[in-house]
Formats: C-alpha cells, sequence, structure tokens
C-alpha cells in the first residue's frame, strides 16, 4: 500500500467520523427543544411544594389555602371533635381506607391516621367532595360535625371521613408534614 493510499483512507475516515458527529450534533440541536417542553413550568413547579403558617389559626377554626389550584383544609380540631372522631366504629364507615398519603395504601381510616399530629389536634385534607369535586363547607356543617357538600348531600365527620350521602370515599389527605411548631409543609 502506498503512502497515497494510506493517506487517502484516513481522510476518508475522517470525514465519515466528522460527518456523523455533526449528525449527531444537529439531530440533538433539534429533538432537545421537543423533550424539554414536556418539563414541568417554572409556575407548576413552585406549586409542587408550599409552606402554610398555622400561627393564627385558633382551636375550632379551619384555615382554606390553594394548593395545586385546589383547596386543602387546615383544621385546628377540639378535644370534642378529636373525642367524635375516635368514638367511630370502622364498621360504621363508608370507607373504610385511611386515604392518607402518608401512609401505606390501605390503612384503615381511623381518627389517628387521619390526623397530621399524634394528639390528633391538626386535620389536613383536600377540600375536594369525593362525589363530583365541590368544595364542602366546614366549621362542624352537616350531622357529623365535620363537613357538609351542599351539592348532594355528602357528609363528613370529624375526622373528614365520608358517613353518609353519594360520596365514595373519606377527603384525601395530601403529603403534609410539620417543618417546626408553626408551619406545615404541603407536598
Amino acid at each position: 500500500m502506498s503512502h497515497a493510499e494510506e493517506t487517502s483512507g484516513t481522510r476518508r475516515d475522517f470525514l465519515y467520523y466528522a460527518t456523523a458527529g455533526a449528525g449527531v450534533v444537529a439531530t440533538g440541536a433539534a429533538v432537545w427543544p421537543l423533550v424539554n417542553q414536556m418539563n414541568p413550568s417554572a409556575d407548576v413547579r413552585a406549586l409542587a411544594s408550599i409552606d402554610v403558617d398555622i400561627s393564627g389559626v385558633a382551636e375550632g377554626t379551619q384555615l382554606t389555602v390553594l394548593w395545586r389550584g385546589k383547596p386543602v383544609f387546615v383544621r385546628h380540631r377540639t378535644a370534642d371533635e378529636i373525642k367524635a372522631g375516635e368514638a367511630v366504629k370502622m364498621s360504621d364507615l363508608v370507607d373504610t381506607n385511611a386515604e392518607n398519603d402518608n401512609l401505606p395504601p390501605g390503612s384503615e381510616a381511623t381518627d389517628a391516621n387521619r390526623a397530621l399530629d399524634k394528639d390528633g389536634k391538626w386535620l389536613v385534607m383536600m377540600g375536594v367532595c369525593t362525589h363530583l369535586g365541590c368544595v364542602p363547607l366546614g366549621n362542624g356543617a352537616g350531622e357529623f360535625g365535620g363537613w357538609f357538600c351542599p351539592c348532594h348531600g355528602s357528609q363528613y365527620d370529624t375526622a373528614g371521613r365520608i358517613r353518609k350521602g353519594p360520596a365514595p370515599r373519606n377527603l384525601q389527605v395530601p403529603v403534609a408534614a410539620f417543618t417546626n411548631d408553626t408551619t406545615i409543609k404541603l407536598g
């Protein structure tokens, strides 16, 4: 093989590799915007988790905050509300699942499994009726002292469990945790 043949083969190989490399870069540049558009926008990422200041929520009242476009009820329960929730038998419930994203699936809907803290004073729930997505009225509404959905008559007890009406499930408890004594982080 002559020196000219070795040189032309090497040049040809270089051209193949350079062309292939340029094609990969061009394909990546064309595909990246399509892939990047599927990422969540900045406003969605900002709402992935929020901190809720509960320092001003007096016992027996609730705070409603907007998270991910839906209302969330943060209730500071009284001793009577806690006792009423603890007194309910599992056999009296329509939905015996806790519906609590902080617990393993299939956990029972006991009052303790619905509350955010070990004392049961704080209840955090999505404020969306599980029947058709209405927003239930709170502050002791309905026959069971919890929440009442006036649209179709669903009634929830002091732990947010469905007790009467067409709603099939308890009010959902979202991922939530205390970050300090006066702040709850949702998400």
